[in-house]
């Protein structure tokens, strides 16, 4: 099954999120099918926090993906902001 998630990457303690369309049997940092956004959860000041391109993500919906929990409440905020 296709999935939507996060892939963690940053340093020790400043963690950094991709938001990535992966086979579900790949590790959480392995090989991913497409980049879609990224999610910084430490921002500070002017730095993005999230960008989700929302296109992709209906259209990896539309072919039968399946979002993390997580992810679904990035997207449903992204969603809200724009």
């Amino acid at each position: 099954m296709v999935k939507i998630r996060l892939s963690r990457g940053g340093a020790k303690k400043r963690p950094f999120y991709h938001i990535v369309v992966t086979d579900s049997r790949n590790k959480r940092d392995g090989r991913k099918i497409e980049r879609i956004g990224f999610f910084n959860p430490v921002a500070r000041g002017q730095e993005e926090r999230l960008r989700v391109e929302l296109e992709r993500v209906d259209y990896w919906l539309g072919v039968g993906a399946q979002m993390s929990d997580r992810v679904k409440n990035l997207v449903g905020q992204a969603r809200d902001a724009a």
